[in-house]
């Protein structure tokens, strides 16, 4: 679970249903016009910009913002090492049926195992890692749409807000929700942009990267074991994958 996703969102909702509070009762911000304007406008505006099967399929990919469990890079290198070092000792037939913290490496290592070329296992890992990608791609292209379309769903519907408005002038009963309206549309738009379709394209964008950077380092690790390279070699290179900080002394 990523603490930091939940607590974010949540407490960006909490402060600003607290001004609101302040200000008078809940009740007053709440329009169902100016919601189904913004909320569900937007995505179906989102929408029109991926296929269906797509758009289904944005949900769990989602959830990787909230709930995204990432080995730890030191961690993976020393099993990529005790890989190695058993590959050393007793071939590569030896790893089969190694249990893994990591799908992605268990995947390379039956690679391994069946014998293929080293560059038909970088291929065919190279390809599996472009389509981790290109979903995560399909979630940040949702949450994207939705941070530059809920703004704009939040202008028209002050635009609709204030013909509508101007429409009843003789009429003071039909100005306030009129008005209502107007301003309304403007802060869910506003709000469901800033507070939670953004941070959530840049949580999955930062989680694309974090598990690309992960895959690859795990393509070298397995093209270097497959080369009967030395395990302290391997777990040199790999650990340029690390930060300065986290490299530590040799």
């Amino acid at each position: 679970m990523d603490i930091a996703s939940i607590i974010g969102l949540v407490g960006a909702f909490v402060l600003v249903v607290t001004a609101m509070l302040i200000n008078g009762s809940i009740g007053m911000y709440l329009n169902v016009p100016s919601i189904l304007i913004v909320v569900v406008g937007s995505v179906f505006v989102a929408m029109s910009k991926m296929s269906l099967e797509k758009f289904l399929g944005v949900g769990s990919v989602v959830g990787k913002a909230f709930s995204f469990k990432l080995v730890s890079a030191d961690e993976l290198i020393e099993e990529i090492v005790d890989l190695a070092d058993a590959a050393r000792k007793g071939g590569l037939l030896s790893l089969e049926g190694r249990e893994t913290s990591n799908e992605f490496l268990s995947k390379g290592i039956q690679l391994l195992v069946d014998g293929h070329d080293p560059e038909v296992v970088k291929q065919l890992l190279m390809k599996d890692m472009k389509m981790t990608s290109d979903r995560h791609k399909e979630g940040t292209l949702f949450f994207g749409a939705i941070g530059d379309v809920a703004p704009a769903m939040g202008m028209i519907g002050t635009l609709i807000g204030l013909v509508a408005m101007l429409a009843n002038m003789d009429d003071p009963k039909a100005i306030g929700p009129a008005m209502a309206v107007a301003l309304l549309t403007t802060l869910y738009g506003s709000f469901m942009a800033t507070a939670f379709a953004i941070p959530i394209k840049d949580k999955l964008v930062l989680r694309a990267s974090e598990e690309e950077r992960v895959q690859r380092m795990i393509i070298d690790g397995l093209l270097s074991i497959q080369a009967g390279q030395n395990p302290r070699i391997i777990e040199s290179m790999l650990k340029s994958y690390l930060p300065n900080s986290q490299r530590g002394t040799d």
